[in-house]
């Protein structure tokens, strides 16, 4: 089977796509050759990106939807069409303390990390399939691998996201389809959603360019990959995980994953 999917003449959908990493790939995308597909809350902040697109000579458009409310997801579905590639990238994160979470916080975190996923997913996936083509792209996280202090509402959604995904890619293999799953992993993103985080190691752990993570995320929908780690060091979690629960523990302490969030700030 074929998973390689072209962008040049691809219909490219980003969720969250008016900032940060999915502003990335909406604009990388329609660079490649993409008719890029904006979908955010901010209306404002997503015809920004696309007339940005627009002014280089690439082809988008931009719309307003709560990606958590169903009957509004499905009703711009119908209106936008079907498209090639499917990138599940908006994302929010509480950041505090497990006793200090607020309920609407949680709640927040699940339906947009996580029912979200399913929502848009089932909008456009059924096309995918008739087609036999395409790529569903969803952004977990390298907290989707390891649980990490702080992050316990956002850590679950994302250990959801990468479950969801795998069982995903194992239903569509099991049907011998050609349409492709990838999984993105990475570690914290430079893009104002972590604000303020460390990493004690950032010649191993950096936070990571957006830029960049955006184009090997790009470039592995255009190979057909399955997986993609960032960076490749959080390749040893699973590893690591094969140890008693209390060496785990000491390695990630040395290694300062729970002191990454100590001066978290997040997007203002």
């Amino acid at each position: 089977m074929n998973y390689k999917v072209s962008l040049n003449g691809a219909r490219v959908l980003v969720t969250g796509g008016a900032s940060g990493l999915g502003r990335q790939l909406a604009m990388q995308s329609a660079a490649k050759g993409a008719h890029a597909i904006i979908w955010d809350l901010n209306l404002d902040a997503a015809n920004k990106v696309a007339s940005e697109i627009q002014s280089a000579g690439g082809s988008a458009e931009a719309h307003q939807v709560d990606v958590t409310n169903r009957d509004a997801v499905n009703a711009l579905a119908v209106k936008v069409g079907g498209v090639d590639v499917l990138f599940n990238n908006a994302g929010v994160v509480s950041g505090d303390w497990f006793l200090d979470l607020d309920p609407a916080s949680i709640e927040r975190t699940y339906r947009v990390n996580v029912l979200a996923l399913y929502w848009v997913t089932q909008a456009f996936l059924p096309a995918m399939v008739q087609g036999n083509s395409g790529c569903v792209a969803t952004i977990s996280s390298a907290s989707g691998l390891l649980g990490v202090a702080k992050l316990t509402d956002y850590a679950a959604s994302k250990f959801a996201a990468f479950g969801m995904m795998e069982s995903l890619r194992s239903e569509l293999r099991m049907k011998g389809s050609s349409v492709n799953t990838l999984t993105v992993c990475p570690h914290y993103i430079g893009t104002g959603m972590f604000d303020g985080v460390k990493t004690k190691f950032p010649w191993l752990l950096p936070i990571l360019d957006e830029r960049k993570v955006a184009a090997k995320i790009l470039r592995s929908v255009e190979k057909g990959k399955a997986m993609l780690v960032l960076p490749k060091f959080v390749h040893v979690i699973p590893i690591v995980r094969a140890l008693p629960i209390r060496w785990f523990d000491k390695i990630t302490d040395f290694f300062g994953v729970n002191r990454t969030m100590d001066d978290f700030r997040g997007r203002a």
